[in-house]
């Protein structure tokens, strides 16, 4: 199965006019986030990347299991500033304005990501003016030995890059800092390094990753008479839309961190996960609109689109899913019907060929025109990076079920289904079965 028995029951009690919609449930992500900071030592602080899906009922359920928020932006910092007030954020992200730094001295933000020296020079003359101190880590665009990032879906260092500090610069932004730091009166308080560098990497490979810049930041840090306070190691756990059953090996990576931070005794770890944290919790779930032959291929048109959840164009993959079968059809029309169990490619009702959500998905019966079919996976990147606005279709509601059951609720979605039957497609693998009452919003 490639949903949760709450969210099948959920979308089941949803009538078309409430679909597209996005359903999270936030009984999964809590048990998932809590499982992860149980794999992690003591000294490995958990920041969340609220890039990653900023929805204030997601930063929330997250909040009693991380130990602060990653903002990328000026909007992040505002929005998850006020979601989960008086938790720790880090800035980062290259291209920050002015603006967004003098907004995140004044929200007194601990920790900030200096991705250049003029974005350090910056940094100083905004602190002293507002008479703030202000935490600085360093993020450098590291070289990793050996092809430990060959295989990395996304690649943001070892290579040119508009991300973080050439080495080559890294000790003379160093000596800046530090000669700006040693003035009493220095609004600058250097911390450690930073250094995303890809994601997509399984733990063996994030392991490699974190020794070698926090071996590096060591020796950057000794050749200067500096402490190395903190080391963050990024995120980009490996999530793997092909195989949504294969979880990345928090256990593994929780030991070789512990192994990383013994022989550093005096640095903390951090890591910046976002996908890998809340991926898992989320399901986009719509109808069929249509069935059609074309030159030998079936076709189904969804309700709603990569317009709403843009990851499997984004990434260039079949979104996983499951078909909930609707027995019932109250049209005076014909039902169309694929003429069997061959594979079916889903699109959306975009006017373009781009528009594919998952191509030659097997079939376990015939789809039809109301049938519902809920894409896995969908709780990352993806309404939130997806172009809304494009041919003006309606947005989707959003449906955050909490673990508190409601056996009335439970009954109702049975009692209003509009067809029952097993799970008809999609690869094996989401998260456990918590029962769930509906605590969202719109749709």
């Amino acid at each position: 199965m490639t949903t949760t028995s709450a969210v099948r029951d959920h979308v089941h009690a949803l009538g078309p006019d409430r679909l597209p919609a996005y359903v999270y449930d936030l009984g999964a992500l809590r048990a998932h986030a809590a499982a992860v900071r149980a794999a992690l030592p003591d000294r490995v602080e958990l920041y969340y990347a609220a890039k990653a899906n900023p929805e204030p009922e997601i930063l929330a359920a997250l909040a009693p299991h991380v130990d602060g928020y990653e903002v990328a932006s000026g909007g992040e910092l505002a929005h998850v500033a006020a979601a989960v007030p008086g938790h720790p954020l880090a800035f980062g992200g290259p291209g920050k304005t002015p603006a967004e730094l003098r907004a995140a001295l004044d929200l007194g933000v601990q920790r900030f990501h200096v991705e250049s020296a003029h974005e350090l020079t910056v940094l100083a003359d905004l602190a002293t003016r507002s008479k703030t101190r202000a935490g600085v880590l360093l993020r450098v665009n590291l070289d990793v030995p050996g092809t430990v990032l060959d295989g990395s879906a996304l690649t943001m260092g070892g290579r040119p890059a508009p991300f973080g500090i050439d080495p080559a610069d890294a000790d003379t932004v160093l000596s800046a800092l530090t000669a700006r730091a040693g003035d009493r009166e220095s609004p600058l308080e250097f911390l450690g390094v930073h250094a995303h560098l890809a994601s997509g990497l399984d733990a063996d490979a994030q392991l490699a990753v974190a020794a070698s810049v926090t071996a590096w930041a060591a020796e950057l840090t000794a050749r200067h008479g500096l402490p190395l306070r903190e080391v963050n190691v990024g995120g980009g756990m490996a999530v793997d839309y092909a195989r949504p059953g294969e979880r990345f090996d928090w256990e593994r990576y929780g030991r070789g961190l512990a192994e990383i931070a013994d022989a550093h005794p005096d640095t903390v770890l951090r890591i910046e996960p976002g996908r890998a944290l809340t991926v898992y919790c989320g399901w986009y779930a719509t109808d069929v609109l249509d069935v059609k032959r074309s030159h030998g291929e079936d076709f189904a048109v969804l309700r709603g689109g990569t317009h709403h959840l843009r990851t499997p164009a984004t990434k260039g993959h079949d979104q996983p899913c499951t078909v909930l079968p609707a027995d019932a059809w109250p049209h005076p029309w014909p039902r169309p019907t694929t003429p069997g169990t061959g594979p079916v490619t889903l699109v959306g009702q975009l006017c373009t060929p781009k528009d594919l959500l998952a191509r030659s998905v097997p079939l376990s019966a015939p789809l039809r025109a109301g049938d519902r079919v809920v894409f896995a996976l969908a709780g990352a990147y993806a309404w939130n990076i997806s172009h809304h606005d494009f041919l003006m279709h309606p947005r989707p509601g959003f449906h955050f079920l909490t673990e508190a059951a409601a056996a009335a609720e439970t009954a109702a979605a049975v009692e209003t289904d509009t067809g029952t039957g097993p799970d008809g497609i999609g690869p094996d693998g989401t998260p456990g079965d918590p029962a769930a009452t509906q605590a969202g919003k719109g749709g």
